[in-house]
């Protein structure tokens, strides 16, 4: 085991891909993404020596992220908007479209409902670990993602199934 600073620089370096996925589904934003895994990742630093002894790292690094995003939004220090495009995109797959339209659908949800979704759907995480992660009950979760779930398809609307190519 090296010393602190190389347990956490070898934990971020390998978790910070993964995080700012998660950022980007949360967000819809590049770059607040960026900006929220750097918070999150310092949070963590600072209390790295209690947090390298948690089982799961990797999950409480995204319940940490999951808590910046949502202080963010609560605090809505920042008067940036996202724009309508992505500066950088991902090399087309079949599902692209139905992919992007589903990221654009995220970004109508009200923040702790895309949470759910993100935790839920993207980060597979199950009921509990998505209540945990939140600091909601697991009625709250079920009953958010099915809210968040009629949301968007009365977005989407008959749209997801020409996307999805059904």
């Amino acid at each position: 085991m090296g010393t602190i600073t190389q347990d956490f620089e070898e934990f971020a370096t390998a978790r910070s891909p993964h995080l700012f996925r998660t950022a980007c589904m949360l967000t819809g934003d590049h770059h607040l993404a960026e900006d929220l895994v750097q918070e999150t990742l310092g949070k963590l630093y600072q209390s790295w020596r209690r947090v390298a002894r948690i089982q799961s790292q990797a999950a409480y690094a995204n319940a940490a992220l999951v808590r910046t995003y949502l202080s963010h939004r609560r605090l809505r220090r920042n008067g940036e908007r996202p724009s309508e495009w992505l500066a950088e995109r991902v090399a087309p797959s079949p599902d692209t479209d139905l992919r992007l339209a589903l990221l654009d659908s995220l970004t109508l949800l009200p923040p702790k409902e895309r949470a759910v979704l993100v935790l839920r759907y993207w980060e597979d995480w199950s009921v509990e670990e998505t209540a945990n992660g939140l600091g909601i009950s697991a009625n709250a979760v079920r009953s958010q993602s099915h809210r968040a779930v009629q949301r968007l398809r009365a977005v989407l609307g008959d749209q997801i199934f020409d996307l999805a190519g059904q």
